[in-house]
């Protein structure tokens, strides 16, 4: 389709494989599947949901909120529902969201889901970005702590100076679709790769040692490290500078490429499965997306 191959995919990305939904598939249909997993795995039904909140870039539609399909699909009718837009920091922001609102008591249950279906925005004539987004889902129940498990810090961060170097131009009020913007195919995801590079390492960085001093932690108290699967040079970039072993650091880039708000989210599930993280271990979670936005958070697992 464009004129790329293997082996310059696989060196400049990681990327060796990935997951594109079928063309009847959206981001809700997506949401729902780890939605029912979740769910099971926290043996929680949907009737006791009090907040379900979606992280996505490739909603359904513009509205309503992709939350409130997915509410409805799963039967969850006292949950309230919303969209939370931050890129691929949408995971992290929304465990950030949900987290408060129990700390606060006034929510037990909260379903957090990071979905999207990237297949659908991407131009799949520009080789800079069609080799690199995948499609996926990932789902985590929220609850009140009743031992050692507990989100041990945060830290949040935004630059709206750097919007314009990844993003969709057209569909919203600023370029309303028109015969123009689909024929400029301003429809789909618009990347400055190089820029988001550079700002990307020392970034997440910063937000990793904003994250520990917030826990009064080091990186030597990690126990392991979840990192937004965008680029494997980003990646190898950021555990070389804060000091970490890669036997600590969990990769599935080159089985599932980037997913967006939902690298981190499948990528803390698959590392479950595999019997990489050890309950007591303090988990790491980073990452950096468009908006731009990034996320740092330490979880005792």
């Amino acid at each position: 389709m464009v004129d790329t191959s293997d082996e310059w995919i696989s060196t400049r990305t990681g990327i060796k494989e990935r997951r594109i939904a079928r063309e009847d598939e959206a981001a809700s249909d997506l949401a729902y599947e780890a939605s029912k997993k979740a769910l099971e795995s926290a043996n929680v039904r949907a009737e006791d949901l009090d907040m379900i909140l979606v992280a996505t870039i490739t909603p359904d539609m513009i509205f309503p909120a992709t939350a409130c399909i997915l509410q409805d699909r799963l039967g969850a009718k006292k949950a309230a529902a919303f969209d939370l837009e931050a890129a691929c920091s949408g995971f992290l922001y929304g465990l950030s969201i949900g987290s408060q609102f129990i700390a606060t008591g006034m929510y037990d249950t909260i379903l957090v889901i990071a979905a999207e279906a990237l297949s659908k925005i991407v131009d799949w004539q520009d080789r800079s970005t069609c080799v690199i987004f995948a499609d996926g889902a990932g789902a985590a129940v929220l609850r009140p702590s009743n031992g050692e498990s507990k989100i041990i810090s945060t830290y949040l961060g935004a630059d709206g100076g750097g919007a314009d170097l990844v993003g969709v131009p057209a569909g919203g009020s600023r370029l309303p679709a028109s015969l123009e913007t689909v024929k400029n195919r301003q429809h789909y995801m618009k990347m400055k790769g190089n820029e988001l590079f550079k700002r990307a390492v020392k970034i997440m960085v910063q937000a990793i040692e904003i994250s520990l001093e917030r826990g009064k932690l080091s990186p030597e108290d990690i126990d392991f490290f979840i990192p937004h699967q965008a680029n494997i040079r980003i990646i190898n970039a950021v555990v070389k500078r804060i000091g970490l072993s890669m036997d600590k650091v969990y990769i599935n880039l080159d089985r599932c490429g980037n997913m967006s708000a939902a690298s981190i989210a499948v990528a803390l599930d698959q590392a479950i499965k595999e019997n990489r993280i050890k309950r007591g271990d303090r988990v790491l979670f980073t990452s950096f997306g468009g908006g731009l936005t990034w996320a740092s958070m330490v979880v005792r697992f």
